[in-house]
């Protein structure tokens, strides 16, 4: 037996997590772990070992059934919640929530935050919506699969970042803020399209209460309070009501973010203030008169300590802060567990991947396949680049520092990294069909969105290496 020193046990404990730490603060950590959900999320679906235990799993009722003795009371709360639903209504609205905390940011203080700066990426955002709709359209028009225009508009910004930060100095520093804000004003438009046109039959009573609770929060907001507690409970609330009034559950996350406010508790002048004041009384009780022997901090000095950690965070917004604590557990918890959850597709044989193809034994099904796949890795950035071309020609933007077309229509392809949002959108789509045809529907689209999404990572990036290769070349 072995025996290895506690200090050196303690040392590979301390450089684990540094390692794991690390890891997480790489940009392009989040792509590699959904990236890899992706990958056990199809093993799990389809080996014979594990694709029943997957699915019954996904499928178990979560729902809580009360009754009472005399059958008075038989209330289900919530109705028809399976582990599915809950990571897709419940989880998700964290996802969204930070979302909406990361656009109201851009908005306020960031690349969104005057009309010079929003102009281009919004702009050019809203062209790469609207190709890729309408290639999908033009693959499906006249058919009952033309309710999936929605899937191919979304960019997936963990991925798009991910990719630019492995290709390091050959993407300039201004397009990679352009397509970091394109991607944020992306997932503005994909979060309208799924509150306007993917939600159920609307209960407008639920949803004129939710609008009145939503206006006393903002009240509230401005009559400037700043404590947690009472965004958080009216937060539930919201939820609870888009849930049952058939705005999907996860636009509760984003109007809530839009919510919670920016400014700070406490001013500059009065942290200043009260660090001053409470590191005095600390150094005062360093002599413990009255707590003789008790190391630091002493009483006294733990209440100053508490104090002043209390007043430091409260010196920072509740919205930077809320982003900041949720980012971690969003990227690396949230995302990989819907990722798990929504990618297992399952493949019969190999020719489901043949998406250029129209589905055998459906009636009136267009080609959901081809209008994905073509909607993602050419409707983007062709999209992107006209809708780009026309502000700049137009005067509306101006074209980002260093950068060239080619490189614009380069970056543009990593546009068409579609994932998180289009498989959202796609969980969404065509559930007015029979369930076993949404299935096989809903499959097919998650399959062109991967293969999609993979395809466009790949051309952006032998694009930007390219391109950047013969711009080296002329200098």
């Amino acid at each position: 037996m072995r025996i290895i020193p506690i200090y050196r046990w303690n040392k590979g404990l301390h450089s684990m997590n540094l390692s794991y730490k690390n890891f997480m603060n790489q940009p392009w950590a989040g792509g590699v772990t959904l990236l890899a959900c992706v990958i056990v999320a199809m093993l799990l679906a389809n080996l014979p070992a594990t694709a029943h235990l997957y699915h019954e799993f996904l499928e178990t009722e979560l729902s809580m059934h009360i009754m009472s003795p005399d059958g008075a009371i038989d209330w289900v709360f919530p109705q028809d919640m399976t582990v599915e639903k809950f990571i897709n209504d419940i989880l998700m609205v964290i996802f969204f929530f930070t979302v909406g905390l990361e656009i109201k940011r851009e908005v306020v203080c960031g690349e969104l935050s005057s009309v010079k700066k929003a102009l281009l990426p919004v702009i050019a955002a809203a062209g790469g919506m609207a190709f890729p709709a309408l290639i999908y359209v033009l693959f499906n028009q006249g058919t009952s699969t033309i309710g999936g225009w929605g899937i191919p508009t979304a960019t997936d910004i963990a991925f798009a970042v991910g990719i630019m930060s492995i290709l390091g100095n050959k993407v300039p520093i201004s397009l990679k803020i352009f397509l970091t804000a394109l991607a944020i004003a992306d997932d503005l438009g994909a979060i309208l399209v799924v509150a306007l046109f993917y939600g159920g039959d609307i209960n407008f009573m639920l949803l004129g209460i939710a609008i009145l609770l939503l206006v006393g929060i903002f009240i509230m907001n401005k009559l400037g309070e700043k404590r947690m507690m009472y965004y958080l409970i009216p937060a539930i609330a919201v939820w609870f009501l888009f849930y049952y009034s058939g705005i999907h559950s996860t636009m509760s996350g984003v109007v809530m973010a839009f919510m919670i406010p920016m400014d700070a508790r406490f001013s500059r002048a009065y942290l200043n203030r009260s660090n001053h004041k409470y590191l005095t009384r600390i150094a005062k009780y360093d002599d413990a008169e009255y707590e003789e022997g008790v190391p630091f901090p002493n009483g006294p000095q733990r209440h100053c300590l508490r104090r002043m950690s209390y007043i430091n965070n409260n010196s920072i917004g509740m919205s930077y802060r809320l982003e900041h604590s949720l980012n971690p557990w969003v990227n690396f918890l949230i995302m990989p567990i819907f990722a798990l959850a929504n990618a297992g597709v399952v493949i019969p044989d190999v020719s489901f991947f043949n998406i250029f193809q129209a589905l055998p034994g459906l009636d009136n099904v267009g080609y959901v396949g081809m209008g994905v796949f073509f909607g993602l890795l050419l409707g983007k950035p062709i999209g992107i680049t006209i809708a780009s071309f026309i502000a700049i020609k137009c005067k509306i933007g101006a074209m980002p520092a260093n950068a060239t077309w080619k490189m614009l229509f380069a970056v543009a392809c990593l546009g068409g990294i579609g994932f998180t949002m289009s498989i959202f959108v796609d969980t969404l789509s065509f559930g007015e069909l029979d369930a076993q045809v949404t299935d096989t529907l809903r499959s097919s689209g998650k399959i062109a969105v991967l293969m999609g999404s993979l395809c466009a990572g790949i051309l952006g990036s032998i694009l930007i290496s390219f391109f950047h290769k013969l711009e080296k070349g002329k200098n």
